[in-house]
């Protein structure tokens, strides 16, 4: 391959993938050259777009920042992406960084588009960045108060993530609730309670819902307690989901709310743009309890297999990292 060529993860929906060769523009003033180390792929967002499961009015708003392609047709898709600056501005050169790019060997792209990642992040786990964003977004959305007692519904990486932070505020009790007993770790890493549904506790101040399932929400309208908050953070992409309104939603008098993290959450808005809340997610992997959430690892070549193998629902990887040498 040529210096100006890169190889990059093309989605064909539904259900297929290919890497393609491609051409780099010329580098332009003010722009850097990034060579990968490390993507992740997002078990929610990518796997639906893989699957063309991504409803027709959701297709501008579901564009990645540096995607290419358009929905329905084949997309290059992705936003978990760190690498090493080798061409452009002196002051970057060398630096590891963080960039919402798709799953591509080498890319070229504005200097304010990536994210320097500390000294004191491994670059391994830097990968988590999008998704913590993700949680951080959550979490103000939601407004947690100290001593709360608060519950995340559905231990995948943002659940497990939204429970890490959490888990930090002063004087909250924080459980952890998935139907998968395999995942008790997940407590026991981030020093949550892990709980079944069926043993979780009842009357919380505040329950975040992050398992994308029906039955997970029922579960966390379940066990909210009198004015309580449930936060959706699922995207179920064009599945039509029954909420179970019913019951004692509206003598409980609890509210249902959204979190999507395309916008800042409205109470930060006016003081931090997108930039800031990145860097701040960057800046907060370096906790290393968050190694917990990365259990797979494979080359940039097998991306295509990796593809078919997280569409499985039987396929129990939280997050899937890929190597790019």
């Amino acid at each position: 391959m040529s210096a100006d060529s890169a190889r990059a993860l093309w989605l064909r929906p539904p259900h297929d993938s290919a890497i393609v060769e491609e051409t780099l523009a010329p580098l332009q003033a003010g722009e850097l050259e990034v060579a990968s180390r490390y993507s992740a792929v997002s078990r929610g967002t990518e796997t639906l777009v893989y699957a063309g499961a991504v409803p027709a009015s959701e297709y501008a708003r579901m564009r990645a920042p540096f995607q290419a392609g358009d929905l329905p047709g084949p997309v290059k898709h992705g936003y978990a992406n760190v690498g090493v600056v080798e061409d452009g501005a002196a002051q970057w050169r060398g630096r590891t960084v963080f960039c919402l790019y798709p799953h591509q060997t080498r890319y070229r792209v504005p200097a304010d588009a990536v994210i320097a990642v500390p000294a004191d992040v491994p670059p391994e786990r830097a990968i988590l960045a999008a998704n913590m964003e993700t949680a951080v977004n959550a979490l103000w959305d939601a407004a947690p108060g100290v001593g709360d007692r608060i519950s995340v519904v559905g231990a995948g990486v943002i659940g497990a993530l939204v429970a890490g932070l959490a888990s930090t505020l002063a004087g909250a009790d924080v459980e952890l609730i998935d139907i998968d007993p395999d995942k008790a770790f997940l407590g026991d890493a981030l020093g949550v309670r892990f709980a079944a549904p069926a043993d979780a506790t009842p009357n919380r101040d505040l329950v975040i819902h992050a398992s994308a399932s029906a039955n997970g929400l029922s579960t966390a309208l379940s066990l909210a307690g009198f004015e309580a908050t449930v936060l959706e953070m699922s995207w179920y992409g064009d599945q039509e989901i029954a909420v179970p309104l019913g019951h004692a939603f509206h003598s409980q008098r609890l509210t249902l709310r959204s979190s999507q993290v395309g916008a800042v959450s409205p109470g930060h808005r006016p003081r931090w743009d997108h930039r800031r809340r990145l860097e701040l997610a960057v800046a907060l992997l370096a906790d290393p309890r968050y190694d917990a959430l990365i259990n797979a690892d494979d080359r940039f070549d097998s991306l295509p297999t990796v593809m078919q193998r997280l569409i499985d629902p039987a396929d129990r990887t939280l997050c899937q990292r890929i190597r790019y040498s």
